[in-house]
């Protein structure tokens, strides 16, 4: 056999990197498994076409069963924090409040919370967006809100040093100036100086759970290879950590693996003026909706942009009106509807052990969905749009649930100590343990999630002082 490490992590980003930190800290062994590449900011690929294929699963989406909803996902070292607009909010006593109802467990509140989120703010440098950093696009986002009476509030940034100038459209395939604040430049770094190994592209496909020791098998290449620990924490995200449970045939002892699947749908609604906007030039996401109303409807509307790529996908039809359509980008200006989405689906695999997501939307969330889009084309069409184009693609880019925390094992697959149900060397923080959707973007609590947990894994393991290993631990 080869060596048991004290504990394998299994993904890179929000959840794994943060418990990789606080466990080399205390003196474990750690091994952390990765199924992407590992870049740098000098190695990030230049343009979106190789960023889309390098950096993120099936280069560049996944897609719901019946192909209505694109889910798109990190596959890189530093996982999803690579390659999204890194915004960091902490979730309101809205979120937290449901999610105590349905989950039963009493931490999640903002007074108990905020001691994590503390902990993880203290290894990141944050900046709420200021009106200097705005461009056209934004401005225009303010002005319509404005004329309206819509609240609206600046976003808070991860990003440290980031300059005049800064394009934040390069930033989406992996921040060149080693700015914006991605596990590959916070907690990774400190973790590996503590002791931290990282193999990448190494894709794990099955964990086989024992009394003793948990053993992850997987490809490196073409190679079939096996690494084994004592506890092993899944960290690979709604989609990932689900896959790898149902792969490990735990679905009859775990009722609720694969369902409670949530993912803000987002629809984008492009305009075009007769004036130059450069949507795509600067820091093309500073301000946010922060309308009480909106909240209570269900949704936000964001100032947002994208590349030529994802806006030619975004945009409907072929042919000459499509590409008189796309000799207008710069002359675009974009807002962005995310619902709050109520109605879950489910994650199951198929006979050829292919993960099937299937999303539907209800009745509801279309109509909170359509609600917001028609607050859009008001907005722009006030501003003095020449035309309003709502794409009717659905975009997931917040991915959670299918391991749903809870009290109950009928209906959650994780207990509040972060363990799966009946398999108790098994972890899980990641963002597929959220028990429904919070409406705010998931990164920071992701975090926050994890800091409680390695604080829990810790305990379990009875290391409670700096640099004592389990080894250590067990021969003391």
């Amino acid at each position: 056999m080869n060596k048991i490490h004290d504990f394998i992590i299994i993904g890179s980003g929000a959840s794994g990197s943060v418990i990789a930190h606080e466990l080399t800290r205390a003196g474990a062994d750690v091994l952390m498994l990765e199924a992407g590449k590992r870049f740098s900011a000098a190695s990030f690929p230049d343009n979106e076409l190789d960023a889309n294929a390098n950096l993120m699963w099936n280069g560049g989406m996944d897609a719901s069963a019946d192909a209505s909803t694109l889910f798109i996902r990190g596959k890189v070292v530093g996982g999803g924090t690579v390659i999204n607009q890194c915004l960091l909010d902490r979730f309101d006593d809205d979120a937290l409040d449901s999610w105590q109802t349905q989950s039963g467990i009493k931490f999640f509140n903002s007074k108990i919370m905020a001691k994590h989120y503390d902990a993880v703010e203290s290894n990141l440098t944050l900046h709420s967006m200021e009106q200097k950093d705005w461009n056209k696009n934004a401005e225009l986002y303010v002005k319509g809100f404005e004329n309206k009476g819509f609240e609206w509030a600046p976003l808070r940034r991860g990003q440290s040093n980031c300059g005049e100038g800064n394009d934040c459209m390069q930033c989406l395939g992996g921040c060149p100036r080693r700015s914006k604040q991605s596990m590959l430049e916070t907690f990774l770094p400190k973790a590996e100086q503590a002791g931290l190994t990282i193999q990448s592209e190494f894709l794990a496909r099955e964990v086989i759970h024992g009394p003793s020791f948990v053993a992850v098998s997987g490809y490196q290449g073409n190679k079939a290879t096996t690494f084994y620990s004592r506890k092993v924490i899944l960290a690979s995200g709604a989609l990932g950590t689900t896959e790898l449970l149902l792969r490990s045939q735990l679905q009859d002892k775990l009722p609720a693996l694969g369902k409670g699947f949530h993912c803000h749908p987002q629809w984008m609604t492009v305009a075009l003026f007769n004036d130059v906007i450069d949507s795509h030039k600067g820091a093309f996401q500073t301000v946010k909706s922060s309308d009480a109303r909106f909240r209570k409807a269900g949704f936000k509307l964001e100032n947002v942009f994208a590349g030529p790529i994802a806006i030619g996908l975004l945009k409907p039809g072929y042919g000459f009106d499509h590409q008189r359509f796309m000799a207008q980008y710069r002359n675009m200006s974009c807002i962005e509807v995310a619902v709050r989405d109520q109605d879950p689906g489910t994650m199951t695999l198929d006979n050829r052990d292919r993960l099937v997501i299937n999303k539907p939307l209800s009745d509801a969330d279309r109509q909170r969905a359509s609600n917001g889009n028609a607050l859009v084309q008001d907005i722009f069409e006030d501003l003095g749009a020449k035309e309003v184009m709502t794409s009717p693609l659905q975009i997931g880019l917040h991915l959670m649930g299918g391991c749903a925390i809870g009290t109950n094992p009928n209906h959650c697959v994780v207990n509040e100590s972060f363990q799966v149900q009946d398999h108790p060397n098994l972890y899980i923080a990641d963002s597929s343990i959220f028990p429904n959707a919070p409406g705010i973007n998931p990164s920071l609590s992701v975090m926050a999630l994890s800091h409680r947990a390695s604080q829990s894994i810790l305990a379990d393991c009875g290391i409670n002082r700096a640099n004592a290993s389990l080894q250590e631990q067990a021969t003391s």
